[in-house]
Parts: C-alpha cells; sequence; structure tokens
C-alpha cells in the first residue's frame, strides 16, 4: 500500500480513474486504468492511497511506484514549472525558430527553404529570446515530449552530422 502527503497549497481529487491535482500555477490531470494496473486509489483527507488488488499482486506492485512517482509530479509541477533550456546553434546557415499556432517553427536549418516543425505537447509553454528557448510548463510529461519533439525535428539527414551541426540542442548549465 503507498500513501503521498498533499503538500500544503496543492489540492487532489480523485474521481474513478482520474486524478485532478490543483495549484497557484494550474492544474494537472492525469487519467488511469485501475484494472490495466493492478491498483485502486482513494483519498482519505490529506492523503492519496493506492492499494493493490489481490489477482494482480506482482504487477500492482510496480505500477503502483509508478503511480506515485507520476502524482508526486503532477504534484509539484503545479507548485513549481518544470522547465528545460535548449541552446539553438549554428556555424554553416543562420538558424531562427518562432512559435505559431501551437508548433515551433525552426527556419534555415542547413539551408532548407521549408521550415521545419514541431508539435507543442499539452499546456507547454515554449519562450525564445534570441538563440535561448525556455520551454515550462505543470506537467513533466509533456514538457519533456515538446524538448523532444524540438530535438528530433532539428535532425541533419543527408548530410555529415560531424560537419553539419545546425540545431537547437539542451543547454548545458552550469
Amino acid at each position: 500500500m503507498m500513501t503521498l502527503k498533499i503538500p500544503d497549497g496543492i489540492t487532489a481529487n480523485v474521481d474513478g480513474d482520474v486524478i485532478s491535482v490543483k495549484g497557484s500555477l494550474g492544474e494537472n490531470r492525469r487519467k488511469f486504468n485501475s484494472s490495466l494496473l493492478g491498483v485502486s486509489v482513494g483519498q482519505d483527507g490529506i492523503t492519496i492511497k493506492a492499494t493493490e488488488l489481490k489477482e494482480l499482486r506482482k504487477k500492482a506492485e510496480v505500477s503502483e511506484r509508478s503511480l506515485a512517482k507520476e502524482i508526486s509530479n503532477d504534484m509539484a509541477g503545479v507548485a513549481k514549472y518544470f522547465e528545460i533550456r535548449m541552446q539553438s546553434l549554428h556555424a554553416h546557415f543562420p538558424l531562427t525558430s518562432e512559435v505559431k499556432d501551437g508548433v515551433v517553427l525552426i527556419k534555415n536549418i542547413a539551408g532548407e527553404r521549408s521550415p521545419r516543425t514541431a508539435k507543442i505537447a499539452g499546456g507547454t509553454k515554449v519562450e525564445i529570446k534570441g538563440q535561448d528557448l525556455r520551454i515550462y510548463g505543470t506537467m513533466l510529461d509533456d514538457v519533456t515530449q515538446t524538448a523532444a519533439n524540438i530535438r528530433k525535428a532539428c535532425k541533419i539527414r543527408h548530410r555529415d552530422e560531424r560537419v553539419f551541426q545546425d540545431g537547437i540542442y539542451y543547454a548545458i548549465e552550469e
């Protein structure tokens, strides 16, 4: 049995197979399939409890830990944004990027005429200032998926990657 304490300033609600967490920065909703995971989830005051279903005991132990981590990430996200910083680098062709209609447009990568697009997942926000990109939001899954979409869109094809290193990369924090 797993128990998670709900921090101050955050409200949580368990309604069947949907867990919603509200905080000062927004709301996260997570849907799960209790019969498939082998875990039943309920709320008891300021704690969320997950109990294993007897017929799926081994699978439920693993699912319980995963679900607990996802819920704690949701609680952390509504209190403080998850953030990833990226940086656009170019040596051959000047690279520009902009946000438009839920996608990031990456223009002039490797001298291509048409812009490459990377989808922004969920409620993630992307800020672009010069060469720096700031990707942030309340759902860790959506923030990391958006960063991965941008990185994948910048993949250089049909050229030597050792020579053409233009693209958008994860920034190294010091």
